[in-house]
């Protein structure tokens, strides 16, 4: 999954600065974006790689300095970076932020990577006369009557991952020099074909050859079904927004450093603690640890004037003996809680208890 994560921070000190889109604020504003890889399936998914953005502003030539790097190019190299430290990936999936770019999807192609990626509905491209001229025209093409005569329509039973399925609808479509059998085919998934739902259509184009089609012989994939083309794209909805979630909890955009190895280290340590987190979420509960039950208060020491009555810390905050090092009070406790909200749509919440006050690092 490619993604980039942006967020405002003022000023002109600190490395990669630039008035830009920021997708925290949800538009242009003073910040730093990082475009950011993620290995996912089914039932994980795990931070890959992360690079800032640094805005042609701040090289002497602007965008034709030879150490300038669009998004796009951070994107493909940061993919091609993942194949070669061997993470195994059927596709790169990505939004129609970078789907969109003709470069981009040539470049993974010449990275040897396949993938599936949004279109915008009036992405625009060229054709003879009357032909489809947009991804959306392609789609009003596709013949559909109802349930029983779906025509161009095939259906799709898609399983989430809390259990529950929905019936989803998809075709292949032609646009251009795109088709079934094309270097690129343009898949069409949706609720509904006749009406085509802003909110519940993808556009979707794929290198990932039809079964059947006379692309296979010479491709270096696998044929992918349109039920594979939609359960990959469909992966990065729920990772995206359960990835951020946890990421802002984690404190990825709560740096106060300027200089760009500062910033990395940064986000590498976040990462590194969200991949702890899945870590924890899945091994086994530890041993639960036998407190010596604590001296009740004689009467007379209760009833003395004065006496301090604040509560003490809640021994699952506590380490059990001396750790012999500084280290992260519940730490396991903290990172389930974080994990919590992957198996709902409901954002994540914070831990919940006395502990609120004591949320910095606790040592012995």
């Amino acid at each position: 999954m490619i993604d980039d994560s942006g967020d405002r921070k003022s000023g002109t000190a600190t490395a990669h600065v630039g008035k830009q889109y920021l997708g925290s604020v949800g538009k242009i504003d003073r910040g730093v974006v990082t475009v950011t890889t993620c290995w996912a399936d089914e039932r994980v998914y795990y931070p890959v790689h992360a690079r800032p953005y640094t805005p042609a502003h701040h090289f002497p030539q602007g965008k034709k300095d030879p150490g300038f790097q669009s998004k796009l190019q951070i994107a493909v190299a940061l993919a091609a970076q993942a194949k070669a430290a061997g993470l195994v990936f059927r596709a790169v999936a990505a939004d129609c932020a970078y789907g969109d770019h003709d470069s981009f999807r040539a470049g993974l192609h010449a990275a040897g990577l396949a993938f599936v990626m949004a279109l915008k509905p009036r992405h625009g491209t060229w054709s003879y006369g009357t032909d489809a001229y947009t991804p959306v025209d392609a789609a009003h093409a596709l013949t559909w009557t109802d349930a029983d005569h779906p025509g161009d329509w095939t259906r799709i039973e898609r399983t989430f991952r809390d259990g529950h399925t929905a019936t989803w609808w998809a075709a292949e479509a032609r646009l251009g020099w795109w088709g079934p059998d094309g270097n690129v085919r343009l898949v069409v998934a949706t609720t509904d074909p006749a009406t085509l739902p802003a909110k519940a259509t993808w556009y979707l184009a794929t290198d990932l050859p039809r079964p059947g089609s006379p692309r296979v012989a010479a491709s270096p994939y696998l044929p992918a079904d349109l039920a594979e083309i939609v359960r990959i794209y469909g992966l990065r909805h729920w990772v995206e927004q359960s990835y951020k979630q946890v990421k802002d909890e984690l404190g990825w955009a709560d740096f106060q450093v300027r200089s760009d190895t500062a910033i990395r280290r940064h986000q590498t340590l976040v990462n590194c603690a969200f991949s702890f987190c899945w870590n924890t979420w899945f091994a086994p509960p530890p041993p639960a640890s036998v407190d010596p039950t604590p001296e009740p208060d004689t009467p007379s020491r209760a009833a003395e004037r004065g006496r301090d009555r604040t509560s003490s810390a809640p021994t699952a905050l506590l380490a059990p003996r001396d750790p012999g090092r500084p280290w992260l009070a519940g730490a396991l406790e903290h990172a389930a809680t974080l994990l919590a909200s992957l198996d709902s749509p409901a954002s994540t919440q914070r831990t919940p208890g006395t502990d609120r006050r004591r949320r910095h690092r606790q040592t012995s």
